[in-house]
């Protein structure tokens, strides 16, 4: 079993416990549920936008804890104020640290759109995305068939959800459906955690016009988001660059006084 089944396995026992506790109904009557999502296409495609979508993650799978005492309430607000166009917040507990009251903390820090990274594979986590604050949900085409994008989709397009769908190869590409509004090309291999930017640039120009493309993972340097901009990228998803250092926000303000210089 490579690491990403063990995530999905994992994930699958703790969806079970939430439902033990937490019902669809009850998430549905949150107050959050009942708000406008900002939306991170929009802001991407906007005259003056950085692209990049600031993650805040404490730990890898790979790599482990990067930073274990960093704060969303110390990180969010950054990168809000110095130019991020969305902002990435992790909240699998077990391989990444998070948890859903880091969505809770990022709202209180930005009107701006936030994109919940986890592993969604069930219809109550897409009731839970909006619940809780999130305005994106990430969807990843290895651990789902066709038919469960599609479902899982339309469902987070019926509450206001923007869907960013994330692939890894060309076979992934036919995951591809209208209720998808993004596609998001991950760097890294999931199964082997391999990183190289390469994989945006050759599986960008297979990707259909009507998907605005980000690439994620494995950007560190402002020539690299010049090249993918060339290739048709709008949106840059870092967040290993900024959370490895000490302070993240200062970090992530020195990196967009670089990308506009040049």
């Amino acid at each position: 079993m490579n690491i990403l089944d063990q995530i999905i396995a994992d994930k699958r026992k703790e969806i079970v416990q939430k439902k033990k506790f937490i019902t669809e109904m009850m998430l549905r009557n949150r107050e959050d549920f009942f708000e406008e999502c900002a939306s991170l296409k929009y802001s991407l495609l906007e005259d003056d936008a950085t692209g990049i979508i600031a993650e805040f993650k404490r730990k890898s799978p790979s790599k482990g804890w990067i930073n274990e005492k960093a704060d969303v309430l110390d990180v969010i607000g950054d990168y809000d104020v110095y130019g991020a166009s969305g902002v990435s917040i992790l909240t699998d507990e077990i391989y990444f640290g998070g948890t859903l009251d880091d969505l809770v903390n990022g709202r209180l820090l930005t009107d701006g759109p936030i994109l919940r990274k986890d592993f969604i594979i069930d219809e109550y986590q897409v009731i839970e995305t909006k619940a809780w604050g999130a305005d994106v949900m990430l969807l990843i085409a290895a651990c789902l068939t066709k038919q469960q994008v599609k479902r899982l989709a339309f469902e987070a397009q019926q509450i206001g959800l923007e869907v960013l769908l994330e692939i890894h190869n060309e076979t992934e590409l036919d995951h591809l459906c209208d209720a998808v509004d993004m596609v998001g090309v991950n760097n890294r291999n999931l199964k082997t955690f391999e990183v190289n930017v390469e994989t945006s640039l050759q599986l960008g120009e297979k990707i259909p016009e009507q998907f605005l493309k980000i690439s994620e993972s494995g950007i560190s340097d402002v020539n690299t988001i010049h090249l993918l901009r060339q290739n048709g990228f709008k949106g840059f998803l870092m967040g290993e660059t900024f959370m490895k250092e000490t302070d993240p926000g200062e970090k992530f303000l020195e990196f967009v006084k670089q990308l506009k210089e040049q």
